[in-house]
């Protein structure tokens, strides 16, 4: 697969960046480059390998989940400028 001069200037057009004739004809060779590389990882031999997210065997660690700041809705409440029934009152939006 390669990138023709044409390709890399609709793809600059479509990212929104200015680009002269002289960039489009500097990155065009790069490019293929670039995807010359990631077809020859497609030739890579790759059975029976699992898939990896990182490269080191890491577990998620978790904590309980415990309420630490419960039973202080009053408390809280009085921080607000204006409360309804326990909650927060704002005021309504509708656009």
């Amino acid at each position: 697969m390669s990138v023709s001069p044409e390709q890399v200037r609709h793809i600059a057009k479509l990212a929104r960046i200015a680009m002269s004739d002289e960039e489009i004809e500097r990155l065009v060779p790069e490019l293929n480059n670039i995807l010359g590389w990631v077809e020859q990882l497609g030739e890579v031999n790759t059975d029976g390998i699992e898939p990896l997210a990182t490269v080191i065997d890491q577990q998620l660690r978790l904590r309980d989940d415990v309420v630490t700041d419960g039973g202080i809705r009053d408390e809280v409440l009085a921080n607000a400028p204006e409360a309804q029934h326990g909650f927060f009152a704002v005021p309504k939006v509708i656009e």
